[in-house]
């Protein structure tokens, strides 16, 4: 069980690096694109949050494949299985339950899906911030009245 731990938080530490490292990267981008003037700013603003959105998704799916990698190392499921589709199925919390890992090897799956509501949170927190501070530049956080942008 310890060895489970072990890994778990060895993989968990990895995506987390690599989380942080996009979410330099994102917030940069955002940041850049986002202070540019425009003459449509909703355009604008739905342009920064998609590709904030697509850079965090990206993400994902790298963290998604660590952990599949992680599983063929330790041989965490039956020979033959799809180890990528039950990365994916752990670390997004579906859980279906039509893969099993190898009784050794049964934490792995919560250990993942832990993994994967911290950094979905985490984007969440990202896109958020991008938005507010898109809008704030853009002048479209006024109160409505005369005069202000509104989205």
């Amino acid at each position: 069980m310890m060895l489970q731990f072990l890994v778990g938080t060895l993989v968990s530490v990895i995506n987390i690096g690599l989380h942080a490292l996009v979410t330099v990267v994102a917030v940069g981008i955002a940041r850049s694109a986002g202070l540019r003037h425009t003459r449509r700013p909703r355009l604008h603003l739905m342009g920064v949050m998609i590709a904030t959105a697509v850079v965090l998704k990206l993400a994902h799916m790298l963290e998604i494949l660590t952990w599949a990698a992680t599983y063929e190392i330790v041989q965490a499921a039956a020979a033959g299985s799809d180890l990528l589709y039950f990365a994916f199925v752990n670390y997004t919390t579906l859980g279906y339950g039509d893969i099993t890992p190898v009784g050794e090897w049964r934490l792995i799956g919560p250990l993942t899906a832990m993994n994967g509501v911290l950094l979905f949170g985490w984007s969440a927190a990202i896109l958020f911030e991008v938005l507010r501070k898109t809008l704030e530049h853009l002048g479209l956080t006024e109160a409505p009245g005369p005069g202000s942008r509104q989205i």
